[in-house]
């Protein structure tokens, strides 16, 4: 926030803050019965792909790089798995859903680039 790094002006970064944001705001409307469990993890998954990518951008190795971007890609995998639990739960609808729905698919494939292009 304070620190203007040059990953702060990464597209991944900008969508995994929203992705963060977005989570936070769906598991909001949540009945009571499932703000807890599932909406914690939903919201510590979101959270971890924004901060791996804030510190895999700082890594000076090609390789340390690379892995935090593959944990955040794992933490958008698990936000998409447990957003999905909670629609099958009916937790959400899919209209409610629309806006995260993109946000995952661009976090996702943005980070596959750059997983693929780390070296």
């Amino acid at each position: 926030m304070f620190l203007q790094l040059a990953h702060t002006r990464l597209n991944v970064f900008q969508y995994s803050k929203s992705l963060a944001l977005e989570c936070y705001r769906i598991t909001k409307l949540f009945p009571q019965e499932g703000r807890f469990a599932i909406s914690q993890q939903i919201r510590r998954a979101a959270l971890s792909v924004h901060l791996n990518i804030a510190e895999g951008a700082s890594r000076k190795s090609a390789a340390e790089r690379k892995r935090y971007f593959e944990i955040a890609r794992g933490s958008v995998i698990e936000v998409d798995t447990a957003i999905g639990i909670s629609f099958e739960l009916h937790y959400v609808t899919l209209q409610q859903l629309e806006p995260l729905e993109q946000l995952i698919l661009q976090s996702f494939k943005t980070l596959t680039g750059l997983i693929i292009h780390t070296s």
